[in-house]
């Protein structure tokens, strides 16, 4: 009898269930009370109907809010493989110059809040005042200039250049598996180079490729920030912004609740739909890592890759902060250059008479840092049970930690709305529930990063402690902490600068007293004060570098972009 109690007892054991039941509050509840209230009648808890998905799908408004999704998610996810693909063959296959720089300015588009980009072209390709169609009209004298923002190319644009990363980082990272002896032997047959990119090294990272498209696709139908800022002024409904207004007055969460449904249908169809295609057709690499990886010689083409790579790194980074930082320290930003038009005072509004600012500022930092602690307890706790097997059904809790990696942050925010806003919890608006939210959204991050460090942990030192008698708890606090406390730091970092520029979850959730930069943020779009927005803007970009600065020197300079 004795055995069994000790058994059940195992700090293990105890650990797991623990684990599970957080995993399940933050991710099934979630979930399974965004299905209940869609089914559920206004104002008659315990009473159910389809009327919410009939009123959700049965306006032509909301409708086309989908089908303008839907177009603009292939469009963005196809404009970034077109983009990308050659920039991470350059980088990865080839003996391009400057590599590292065109790196670097990946990362710094990786970090670049979307919501702030398309600030940027606003200011940049707005139809009479922005900047390029200025110069444009100066240069060639014509009565406007060609770019207009506010239309469903801007705004493919504008969401697509600050996805770029995630095609990149998909594409670099199966180019650099790929051995060039299998293009070597298509040269030695007769190929040419480009012909034997197309048809030799390309057809190999066909999965990733589809992978990214994917990633690209469904950040694309979620994303409310640039939707806000491009597509609301541009009377383009999507459905972001049909979501959004759900939520104005008067509240129709179930009606938002039937509507957001589909999309995690969608994502759930999209991957079940890749592993199919993949199985279909193999795609094996005859090389392993050991296989030979020469660059190719392009050249003098290699300063046209350069120069192509520049090019696109350039509007996305170059150009909008040039212009962020020419608004920002403007009296009037349209007046344009001159000593009469520089100013601190859109500081000054923001940090000293800004009351709201001040506090969003400790919102954002506090609940960041709380969600990342918490993210990254619970993925060293789990990923260490799993890479140990040391409880049993190691499935589910690995699905349950990457679960919120398929479930769109729109959806996520309404479900953890549904659960936790109403009575008796009561959480709606505090911030307990944006931390919680945080947490989920992320969550994803931190167990990948951290289960890739602890099985490239050895194991001999945790036994030597069992041997001497130490518990489980001690192995993971005395021993495995500390041997990977840099990249439990990196875990942390990824998490923190992640949830201090997230939006969606802050736009549905906050309430008066827990606002956070990126609603602040929003806040000053509704009044069009883009001198404040942009002076904001760099202070959000100047602290997100300066901890991605801080992730470097600790975790390496590939941190932010390392795919495990």
């Amino acid at each position: 009898m004795m055995p069994r109690l000790r058994q059940a007892w195992d700090p293990a054991r105890l650990l797991w269930l623990a684990l599970a039941g957080i995993l399940a509050l933050l991710v099934i509840l979630p979930l399974a009370q965004l299905l209940l209230i869609s089914l559920e009648m206004p104002g008659h808890a315990g009473s159910y109907t389809l009327a919410n998905y009939v009123r959700a799908f049965s306006r032509e408004r909301y409708l086309i809010g989908f089908k303008n999704s839907f177009i603009l998610g292939a469009s963005v996810a196809t404009f970034c493989l077109l983009l990308a693909v050659p920039m991470a063959w350059a980088v990865a296959r080839t003996n391009m110059p400057g590599k590292q720089l065109v790196r670097i300015m990946v990362l710094l588009t990786f970090i670049t809040p979307p919501f702030l980009g398309a600030t940027s072209w606003v200011l940049l390709a707005s139809p009479n005042a922005g900047w390029l169609n200025r110069f444009i009209v100066w240069i060639a004298g014509t009565d406007s200039g060609p770019f207009n923002i506010y239309s469903f190319p801007g705004l493919v644009f504008v969401i697509g250049i600050y996805s770029i990363p995630y095609s990149f980082v998909f594409a670099t990272a199966a180019l650099e598996l790929v051995s060039s002896e299998m293009e070597e032997a298509a040269n030695i047959l007769g190929a040419g180079r480009f012909i034997t990119t197309f048809r030799v090294t390309l057809p190999l990272i066909t999965p990733a490729m589809l992978g990214a498209w994917i990633i690209t696709f469904l950040e694309a139908i979620s994303i409310i920030g640039s939707s806000v800022i491009v597509a609301l002024p541009a009377r383009i409904n999507l459905v972001p912004l049909q979501l959004w207004q759900f939520f104005g007055y008067p509240l129709q969460v179930e009606v938002a609740a039937a509507y957001s449904l589909p999309l995690l249908l969608l994502t759930v169809a999209m991957f079940w739909l890749q592993r199919r295609l993949l199985n279909r057709k193999g795609y094996v690499a005859l090389t392993g890592k050991g296989g030979a990886r020469q660059p190719m010689d392009l050249g003098r083409g290699r300063w046209i890759a350069l120069a192509f790579c520049l090019f696109v790194v350039t509007l996305a980074v170059v150009l909008p902060y040039l212009v962020l930082g020419q608004a920002a320290f403007s009296t009037a930003w349209a007046r344009g250059f001159g000593g009469d038009n520089l100013t601190l005072e859109n500081f000054r509004q923001l940090l000293i008479r800004q009351s709201h600012l001040k506090q969003s500022i400790i919102n954002t930092f506090t609940y960041s840092a709380a969600a990342a602690t918490i993210a990254g307890i619970l993925a060293l706790a789990t990923g260490y049970l799993i890479e140990r097997q040391l409880v049993p059904l190691r499935g589910l809790l690995s699905t349950l930690c990457l679960a919120p990696f398929v479930i769109p942050g729109l959806v996520l925010a309404i479900g953890f709305y549904a659960a936790y806003a109403p009575p008796p919890l009561l959480l709606g608006g505090t911030a307990t529930i944006l931390i919680l939210a945080f947490t989920t959204r992320f969550l994803p991050i931190a167990f990948t990063n951290a289960t890739a460090a602890i099985r490239g942990l050895n194991p001999e030192m945790e036994d030597a402690v069992r041997i001497l008698g130490g518990g489980r708890f001690t192995v993971l606090g005395r021993v495995v902490a500390p041997i990977l406390k840099r990249n439990i730091a990196a875990v942390w970092l990824l998490v923190f600068i992640a949830s201090s520029r997230e939006v969606s979850s802050a736009l549905f959730l906050y309430g008066p007293a827990t606002r956070t930069m990126s609603v602040m943020f929003f806040d000053l779009t509704e009044g069009a004060q883009f001198e404040q927005l942009a002076a904001l803007g760099l202070i959000m970009a100047v602290t997100t570098i300066a901890f991605v600065g801080i992730g470097q020197a600790i975790a390496g300079r590939d941190f932010m972009l390392r795919r495990n």
